[in-house]
């Protein structure tokens, strides 16, 4: 049977790898990429924790569900921000967008 250690070690294990990606990737698409495994990782975490735990059977969803709809606008306004940067500067490199620099 899978309980709930299986659930959380799939959620650190994915928490992990966004936050790897996070640090090392250089490419805005790979970062938004990064943030929304991190995201979905923390959704493993909280429908694991409601399953598991007797207090509120719901509570988890709920929560993996504003969760989702936060994901979802952040997506769109980081798409719009990558191709904003892509049309002014033909890169999406984190590295090479420094209009705040002195």
């Amino acid at each position: 049977m899978i309980g709930l250690a299986h659930y959380l070690l799939i959620g650190a294990v994915l928490f992990g790898l966004g936050l790897f990606g996070l640090l090392t990737k250089r490419n805005l698409i790979a970062l938004l990429m990064s943030i929304e495994l991190m995201l979905n990782s923390v959704n493993i975490n909280l429908v694991a924790f409601s399953r598991f735990t007797a207090i509120d059977a719901a509570s988890g969803q709920v929560f993996s569900l504003f969760i989702i709809a936060v994901a979802a606008a952040e997506v769109a306004v980081g798409l719009a921000l990558a191709y904003a940067i892509h049309r002014g500067r033909s890169t999406v490199s984190v590295d090479e967008i420094d209009w705040l620099k002195w």
